[in-house]
């Protein structure tokens, strides 16, 4: 066992390492935290949670966090497939409402857990304690986040890690298993960014101050003018807060790396100094192998990396995230990969690795070309599809407001929660005019700025027939910048779908459905879109509820950047009297 490894090591070698033996005490604790409970069958898991805000520095500078048990990230949830959570979450946020999405996770049976403030529930009010359960379904790698507002940016996230049921084994061999999120920080609240961007002055949140690997990182107090850059009060280097992530290998061992992204602007590059990667799981569906020295990851992503390490062991090596798909000025993020039982804070040898180049798009569209799933483990699509909706994504000005649009509709949501309206028949909660299924592919040119003077605002929702084949086809275009095109990862809740393909330019409807991959497409339920580029899904509408789609960058979702889809209604059972008491469900909630 890894434990009894390392306390035999750790006493054969007391004479050379008393005077680090303290600080292992800790590393040796983090490694036992990180080992899955062994269970038999299905269980219930059983979660207290306390969020409220709390100053931290994560990188250095002290600013309010929103901290889940005191913590940020907050505790991962360790369970086996089939397992029941039940997390109660208490509110102690004290002046603000709150909600928290279980990412990934499709929530069947269970639509009004899925944890998003507006479309599958009212918000939990200060002071109010919520229960969430719902199954884990099916194995892999998944999140939990905060989705209401632009909370997420404030700290609250976490990891949920889904093992096989005992017996069942994986289609890959590691020895150990280990959770990483990669974050992009602001130093201004929430409150400050949101104002911005809901402003007619427009202010837009800017590049972030820094990146986190496991919500550490090390922004440069020196660059700061006001207040003193000396003041410990303000932004402290030495604060063991910002010191950065070890992750503690033993040599010769295969490690699984869960990656995450939960950024909310940026696209990163991974890399581990030394180190090939292994991709082998992505959104919890088994990958066909390939090798990366650089995994990109996009906001919303997950995937599983296996590493050996099989260098040399009388040194550590550096762990470095950076900023690709914009002209960022972000300092990169770093951690570093200790060999026990090298001195955790002996620093490596080498210079930080530098990261690919920003702008270099190939080797990004290359690997989204490169992941197909494990061949007899994937599941086949619908060879045809029922309804295909083309959503081109624009930049627009609605009535003086910067928003984000598809089809030139921006997305407003209503104070009554889309699930409890269709349940409750409450017509006049949100805009019955469904958004159009397209635009006028002939005349729209994605490649120069358009000055979409028929951009409009509406609660309008796409209704799916049920158990139909659906095809999402996301258009990327130029935005209100000339000569600028973002990437956009999009995140369906309550549903995997299969990646079709990828291609750069403007979709053709009639040619390049010709060359979807139906053979070995992934499932996941994230996916970046490329500049000037397209993106082709498919999923069955199988699942009763009403479900968001969106791009996951914060502030784009926060500016109108997404739709919501609602499929089979009448099956979906009464709705719990938790997630009412809000807009025209106030009078419905039963004490």
């Amino acid at each position: 066992m890894a434990m009894l490894e390392l306390f035999q090591s750790s006493r054969s070698k007391y004479s050379v390492l008393k005077s680090v033996l303290g600080f292992y005490l800790i590393v040796v604790l983090a490694i036992i935290t990180e080992v899955p409970t062994v269970v038999e069958g299905a269980r219930i898991r059983h979660y207290k949670w306390e969020v409220k805000y709390e100053y931290k520095s994560p990188d250095c500078f002290k600013k309010l966090v929103i901290t889940n048990n005191g913590r940020s990230p907050g505790p991962t949830i360790l369970a086996q497939q089939g397992d029941t959570i039940i997390v109660e979450l208490k509110n102690s946020l004290i002046t603000e409402n709150v909600a928290i999405h279980w990412h990934g996770i499709r929530q069947i049976g269970s639509p009004w857990f899925d944890g998003t403030e507006g479309v599958t529930q009212c918000p939990i009010q200060p002071g109010e304690t919520f229960k969430y359960q719902f199954v884990v379904d099916r194995p892999g790698t998944y999140l939990y986040h905060a989705h209401y507002g632009m909370q997420r940016d404030a700290g609250l996230y976490g990891s949920i890690r889904v093992a096989l049921p005992d017996g069942q084994l994986e289609p890959f061999a590691y020895d150990y298993d280990r959770s990483i999120i990669l974050n992009d920080w602001y130093h201004k609240s929430t409150h400050e960014l949101s104002t911005g961007l809901s402003s007619k002055n427009f202010t837009w949140v800017g590049e972030p101050q820094s990146l986190l690997i496991q919500g550490k990182g090390k922004f440069n107090c020196s660059s700061l003018s006001s207040p003193s850059p000396s003041d410990p009060n303000v932004c402290n280097p030495s604060n063991p807060e910002c010191s950065p992530y070890l992750l503690t290998v033993i040599p010769g061992k295969t490690y699984r790396l869960r990656v995450s992204s939960l950024t909310s602007l940026s696209a990163l590059s991974f890399q581990i100094e030394g180190h090939n990667m292994t991709v082998v799981e992505a959104d919890g569906h088994y990958v066909e192998p390939f090798v990366v020295k650089n995994l990109f990851i996009y906001s919303g992503e997950t995937y599983s990396v296996l590493i050996k390490t099989d260098q040399n062991p009388t040194r550590n090596y550096w762990i470095q995230t950076s900023i690709v798909s914009r002209p960022s000025n972000t300092t990169p993020g770093v951690a570093i990969l200790n060999y026990y039982p090298n001195h955790p804070k002996r620093t490596p040898p080498t210079a930080l690795p530098q990261g690919p180049k920003w702008d270099d798009v190939d080797p990004r569209v290359a690997q989204s070309l490169s992941i197909k799933a494990r061949k007899g483990l994937g599941r086949a699509p619908p060879q045809t599809s029922d309804r295909v909706i083309v959503m081109l994504n624009t930049q627009n000005e609605v009535d003086g407001f910067r928003r984000w649009s598809i089809n030139n509709v921006s997305l407003n949501h209503p104070k009554t929660p889309y699930l409890i309206s269709l349940k409750h028949n409450l017509t006049d909660q949100f805009d019955q005019n469904p958004p159009p299924d397209g635009y006028d592919f002939a005349k729209y040119d994605i490649y120069v700025k358009q000055n979409n003077s028929n951009a409009t605002t509406s609660s309008g929702i796409y209704r799916l027939k049920f158990n139909t084949t659906v095809d999402i086809i996301l258009q990327n275009a130029n935005t209100m910048n000339p000569n600028n095109s973002e990437t956009h990862p999009w995140h369906l809740h309550g549903h995997d779908f299969w990646v079709l393909g990828y291609g750069l330019g403007k979709f053709d409807i009639y040619k390049d459905p010709k060359k979807y991959n139906l053979v070995d497409p992934i499932e996941k339920n994230t996916v970046p879109v490329h500049p000037y580029g397209w993106t082709a899904l498919r999923f069955v509408a199988d699942n009763p509820g009403a479900w968001a789609f969106h791009c996951h960058i914060e502030s784009h979702f926060y500016m109108g950047m997404g739709v919501v889809f609602e499929e089979g209604i009448e099956r979906v059972g009464r709705l719990p009297s938790s997630i009412l008491g809000c807009g025209a469900s106030k009078g419905l909630r039963v004490p």
